[in-house]
């Protein structure tokens, strides 16, 4: 590899760039407050209606990037790549409403049967399994009455500054207190909007931090600083699969994760092939209203699935699929390179938004000095030995046959009484 990028490189990059920036996939699926409060009331399933988007702007500089990718070379495929999904992008958008929507939605973050490059794994495969393991399972009893407390949205916002600071010095994001978020909590680069009228726990400032500071806005923030490659510090679709899936991991790996949490996750995955094998609006409702969920809660749930899409089924958004099938793929990434020695890949992920695919262009870049070390990291990166001794750990038990373990406890705990309930 040359150690200066051709005139041609950066050029194509900068067109790129420019290409994400001029398109906001989901500001562009946003529904009408409306329609929730008319279903909720009549069971009228909703009609959403799309902002038009100007997506020529996207098409011309995915056009003019095109004239000076060289498909010769690592770098080269990298970039057509990026054109690629970009395009298809812009495509899925201009298709909102419609089962075209759906076809560029599976193109760009794929469906819940499809298997990964084992041919075998399915990311529907571990939603139901999630969804089977935790069905049963009583969550109020894992954690001992008393352990945790209750933080007004104030008491969350104090506790998480510092930890911000503390991560990101002076370019941590601002935290701004508003009643005018759905969620409770909404996370930038700049900015964390927190809901005033929320109560959060302890856990929540720890998955908050876990997820949204030390992934995305880290890599948003690392990205920024390619100054060659500024589209690294964008989110698009191409990215979305592995920047979800990092997060989840790092929840994972943290001790972040719960089991409501995960169960959510997977049940997203369940809907969405639900949708696909043609359930209607008002179906998946029902089966997010089955999942203990209130009414609103359930509609914005099926409301995620259905955006884009087409009410009457058969054609939903996938992408909410992406935390599960990221989850899979990251973690099977790290479990490879640790067993090849090179844990030294890890960090790459780090550099910026990207998708494993990418990596060997970007390893090539950086041993060049053409893309920066990431400055933001979370502490199971800055110091891997856990997560290297993890994974050393977790490739030898793929190999443990589970079926017979399973048989030999179901046997030898059949009459063993539960335990103590902490909970009262």
């Amino acid at each position: 590899m040359s150690k200066k990028l051709s005139e041609s490189q950066v050029k194509a990059a900068k067109h790129l760039h420019a290409a994400t920036s001029s398109m906001k996939i989901l500001g562009s699926l946003i529904w009408d407050d409306s329609l929730k409060k008319e279903f909720l009331q009549s069971g009228k399933l909703p009609n959403p209606e799309y902002e038009p988007v100007d997506l020529k702007p996207c098409f011309e500089h995915v056009k003019d990037a095109r004239k000076y990718i060289d498909n010769g070379n690592v770098i080269g495929q990298w970039l057509d790549r990026m054109a690629g999904s970009i395009e298809s992008t812009a495509v899925m958008l201009g298709a909102r409403g419609s089962k075209g929507f759906f076809e560029q939605s599976a193109q760009l973050y794929g469906v819940p049967t499809e298997t990964l490059i084992d041919r075998k794994t399915r990311v529907i495969d571990l939603a139901r399994h999630m969804d089977q393991t935790l069905d049963g399972l009583d969550v109020e009893n894992l954690v001992i009455d008393g352990y945790e407390t209750w933080l007004t949205a104030e008491e969350f916002a104090e506790r998480l500054a510092p930890n911000l600071t503390q991560h990101f010095g002076a370019v941590a994001p601002v935290i701004e207190m508003t009643a005018e978020i759905p969620s409770k909590a909404l996370a930038g680069s700049r900015r964390i909007r927190v809901n005033s009228t929320a109560r959060f726990t302890p856990r929540d400032v720890e998955q908050l931090m876990q997820h949204e500071a030390l992934i995305h806005v880290a890599t948003t923030l690392n990205g920024r600083q390619q100054k060659n490659f500024r589209f690294l510090g964008r989110a698009h679709a191409r990215v979305t699969e592995i920047q979800e899936g990092l997060a989840v991991f790092a929840e994972i790996i943290s001790g972040a994760m719960d089991p409501r949490r995960f169960r959510r996750l997977a049940d997203r995955v369940i809907a969405i092939q639900m949708s696909i094998d043609g359930a209607d609006f008002k179906e998946v409702f029902d089966f997010y209203r089955e999942c203990h969920n209130d009414p609103e809660e359930a509609y914005d749930n099926t409301r995620r699935i259905f955006r884009g899409g087409v009410i009457s089924g058969g054609a939903p958004f996938t992408k909410d699929m992406v935390y599960l099938n990221g989850l899979l793929r990251v973690h099977n990434f790290m479990r490879t390179v640790v067993k090849l020695g090179r844990a030294d890949l890890i960090r790459m992920l780090f550099v910026g938004k990207l998708d494993l695919e990418d990596i060997p262009a970007l390893a090539h870049l950086a041993a060049d000095g053409l893309i920066k070390p990431p400055k933001f990291m979370p502490p199971w990166v800055k110091d891997l030995r856990f997560l290297v001794s993890y994974m050393s750990y977790s490739g030898f038990l793929n190999q443990v046959k589970m079926p017979g373990f399973q048989a030999y406890y179901e046997d030898a705990l059949a009459n063993v009484p539960e335990l103590w309930d902490f909970t009262g």
